[in-house]
């Protein structure tokens, strides 16, 4: 550190540190030392009194970090809630939160006394990363160690859990649901719980991260850093080929009923900042997921040239005779489908209108043999 004061100074988090004519000078927001030897250096660098070891361990963890500027390093300050931008004064700058929101980051003593104990906690979609001070042997001052787990398992006995050190393993995990089923989209809020990540180093923790969410931390960061490039609805359909070259005669109201059936957060944790167009800005809310969705994913895309296709059909005037009570029915049945909640409705609650047995009921006496809802469609002329 004294070679690196001595080519120039050092301005990191709050500590500085500087080679001037009369000696050296070490100064962190506790206080400022002026006029010091060599030896007077070694001895203000190791006191602890007013936390300068902390500051001095911080500068050369992220040293070794490395990688000024790049998303993996704004990750992990953000993880432990410092500057995400290397701040070289005090800390009073703000730093991206769960929300997207902004919060003031927290100065190096103040992060070091939750590190050296419990660990500080961020939540990234699912995810639940804890990152603490190393305390093992042959470990570098202030080296952090990372252990990543299903925000359901925050809690959980490590006994409990299936252990894993290998950042690739997470892309088996994130592979299906809980009930065995693939799941599609890797930022659906469905990602299997019962596992954790230990000891990570900062780099392998990204890359955990990022195999279960891909893209988002580069994208978080380009929103971090105000050039987040989005692609908006029309002019991704425009460019699709193919079987997918319809996907841009769907009308402008369907593409509002795609967002609200697709890109809220109840099926997807990520906030969607593309809009219709530029300055044509759909109705429905993006969400408040942590990362941004900078344009319309292939799982849209795919739905959307079914609903360009469905879109095409006449509409029809259908007369079904129904009572009051199975019209209120197949509305409860299109609620429980379209969130997710047939599972949740038991077999012996006959009074809930999804209930499987009720359905089975409506089915045996509103449905012909051949699978049609009974009724005429009145739109055709009966005598033609």
């Amino acid at each position: 550190m004294l070679e690196h004061a001595d080519r120039e100074p050092i301005a990191f988090d709050g500590l500085r540190l500087e080679a001037t004519d009369d000696g050296y000078t070490v100064a962190t927001p506790a206080g400022e030392r002026t006029g010091l030897s060599e030896r007077d250096l070694r001895e203000a660098l190791a006191d602890e009194t007013d936390d300068v070891s902390e500051y001095v361990t911080n500068w050369y963890y992220w040293q070794q970090v490395g990688g000024e500027g790049t998303a993996r390093r704004a990750f992990l300050r953000w993880c432990e809630r410092a500057p995400v931008e290397d701040t070289p004064g005090d800390e009073s700058e703000t730093e991206g939160t769960d929300e997207g929101r902004s919060e003031t980051a927290r100065t190096v003593p103040d992060r070091y006394e939750p590190l050296t104990d419990d660990g500080l906690e961020r939540e990234w979609g699912q995810l639940s990363i804890t990152v603490q001070l190393a305390d093992s042997d042959g470990t570098s001052p202030g080296d952090r160690v990372y252990d990543v787990r299903h925000v359901e398992d925050r809690k959980a006995d490590l006994a409990d859990l299936e252990i894993h050190d290998r950042p690739r393993d997470a892309r088996d995990l994130t592979t299906a649901d809980e009930r065995g089923r693939y799941r599609p989209l890797k930022t659906a809020p469905t990602l299997v719980s019962g596992w954790a990540f230990t000891g990570l180093a900062g780099d392998d923790l990204v890359d955990t991260v990022e195999f279960v969410y891909p893209a988002t931390v580069a994208n978080w960061h380009r929103e971090q850093r105000g050039n987040l490039d989005v692609d908006h609805w029309l002019e991704t359909a425009e460019r699709q080929t193919g079987i997918y070259d319809v996907v841009d005669e769907l009308p402008r109201e369907a593409v509002e009923w795609m967002a609200e059936a697709c890109c809220v957060d109840s099926q997807c944790l990520r906030r969607r900042e593309w809009e219709y167009e530029e300055d044509d800005d759909l109705s429905v809310d993006g969400g408040d997921g942590p990362f941004p969705c900078r344009e319309p994913c292939s799982l849209v895309i795919a739905a959307a040239r079914k609903w360009a296709i469905l879109e095409t059909e006449e509409e029809r005037t259908w007369e079904f005779e129904l009572t009051t009570s199975e019209k209120n029915q197949l509305e409860a049945l299109l609620d429980a489908v379209a969130d997710g909640r047939v599972d949740e409705i038991r077999e012996a609650d006959v009074n809930r209108g999804a209930n499987r047995y009720r359905a089975r009921y409506l089915r045996a006496k509103r449905v012909d043999d051949e699978g049609n809802l009974c009724g005429v469609d009145s739109s055709v002329d009966s005598d033609s």
